[in-house]
């Protein structure tokens, strides 16, 4: 008597899953929380988009000139490797435009912090969002928060402070702004000044550490501990005030609408990963990363914000590759999500790890979509092997985490029309987990004689066959 079912059994041809494909099958449905309404007299999204195209106008219209004027192939900036525009293409883009060299610069670094421009080694290009400006209000609303993210580099930092109180300054104005916002009116700068001084001095104590034992001798240094901090917010306000965050003048400030809603927004992140039961903004990457396996993709996205909201961009981009090349497979998938909602600011990071084995279909994917190709084709990119290599680690995550009907179903996702092709590609790639992978799919699936033939794919894997 034979089975029913061929032994060379055929494999359905459809495109593989995106990477949350994965972390998705283990996810458990959890009670929805209700979606947060902003403080009472916060505009609506369309009213605040359009704050965001007036304020910005001047930076889109340099980024369409741009687009128009350089087009593929006519690279228009310097040499410093920093997207900058040369003195050349500024001159010409101001007599175009009917601005100054100087407005003309200005505009082209406000649209590069915004995403309108996007900087790739040496070269500069239109950003997506410069696409959908005047279609997509959320595009717009994105691009404006970039930009009062990255409102540090919207002004020259001051020359004459050493940068570890530059530094300071900067971890110590979210705290000053949520007092701000909580405000909701003009604050004098006296009192923000006060506020200023006394979250330095935490943020000085909680990195204190006392040495044990006998020391040396002090060292004289700059006394950047007593240097008056009143210059370096005047500065800090005065780079806030021109991203169009707060208005600054007549020794108060306030927030604008965009900033109040921005600064809010940030807030209420902060919040629902305060009151996740993993608490998971208080935690390293990886135990984050942990706690938002169980949750559905969305909400995930929304916990991965605030993580990040908490902290600076480039250490958490930092703790998020480190957890990437741990062993666990979900958590790399899962990583990689979150860098997603990281965005531009990850770019140079994630090509740096493109040629780890471990990370590098990852990697690939995430410059794919990041250059705007549609990620239902992104994995076009990827060479036979490399997406082989992918399908092999998405299995880990699947036999690790999920139950065995999913880990059957991930055949499916299989470039390879046929099980003989894809065990004798498997076994090719080499990933560490072939093993397995390929005894946790012999164990899940229904057909014995498929079964068979896994298994014995496994052994011969083990045994160096």
């Amino acid at each position: 008597m034979t089975s029913r079912i061929p032994r060379d059994s055929r494999l359905r041809l459809v495109r593989p899953r995106p990477l949350a494909a994965a972390p998705s099958a283990v996810n458990q449905r959890r009670p929805r929380r209700p979606a947060p309404r902003p403080p009472e007299g916060t505009p609506a999204p369309a009213e605040l988009a359009r704050m965001a195209r007036s304020g910005l106008a001047d930076a889109a219209r340099v980024a369409r000139w741009a687009d128009g004027a350089l087009g593929p192939g006519r690279d228009g900036t310097g040499s410093d490797g920093k997207g900058t525009l040369s003195d050349e293409t500024a001159g010409r883009a101001a007599e175009e435009l009917g601005l100054t060299a100087a407005q003309v610069r200005a505009a082209w670094d406000t649209a590069r912090l915004a995403g309108l421009i996007e900087v790739h080694g040496d070269s500069a290009r239109p950003g997506w969002r410069l696409r959908a400006w005047n279609r997509d209000d959320s595009a717009v609303l994105r691009g404006w928060v970039a930009l009062f993210d990255a409102w540090s580099l919207a002004s020259p930092e001051p020359t004459d402070r050493e940068p570890a109180a530059v530094a300071e300054v900067v971890s110590a104005m979210p705290q000053v702004l949520s007092f701000l916002q909580l405000s909701a009116g003009p604050v004098p700068v006296e009192q923000l000044l006060d506020l200023l001084e006394q979250r330095v001095t935490e943020l000085r104590t909680e990195r204190c550490e006392i040495p044990y034992g006998p020391q040396p001798e002090p060292v004289e240094e700059p006394e950047t501990a007593d240097a008056p901090l009143a210059p370096l917010l005047d500065w800090a306000l005065r780079a806030l005030a021109s991203v169009g965050a707060l208005t600054y003048g007549d020794g108060q400030a306030t927030l604008t609408p965009l900033g109040s809603w921005a600064v809010w927004v940030k807030l209420e992140q902060i919040c629902v990963a305060a009151q996740s039961p993993a608490g998971n903004i208080e935690v390293a990457a990886e135990e984050m990363l942990r706690g938002c396996a169980q949750l559905r993709p969305n909400a995930a996205r929304a916990e991965y914000r605030a993580w990040l909201a908490a902290r600076p961009v480039g250490s958490a981009v930092t703790e998020l590759l480190g957890a990437a090349r741990g062993d666990d497979a979900l958590l790399r998938g899962l990583a990689f999500e979150a860098l997603r909602v990281v965005g531009a600011p990850a770019e140079p990071d994630v090509r740096s790890v493109a040629d780890e084995p471990t990370l590098r279909p990852y990697a690939l994917l995430w410059l794919a979509e990041h250059d705007g190709i549609d990620p239902e084709d992104a994995h076009e990119v990827l060479t036979r092997e490399e997406a082989t290599w992918l399908w092999v680690d998405t299995a880990a995550a699947v036999a690790d985490h999920g139950e065995a009907p999913m880990l059957v179903r991930h055949l499916e996702s299989a470039l390879q029309p046929t099980v003989p092709r894809l065990l004798d590609e498997v076994r090719a790639v080499g990933h560490p987990r072939t093993v397995q992978v390929l005894v946790a799919l012999a164990a899940a699936h229904p057909d014995p004689a498929l079964a068979k033939a896994v298994r014995r794919a496994a052994f011969q894997v083990h045994t160096g066959g």
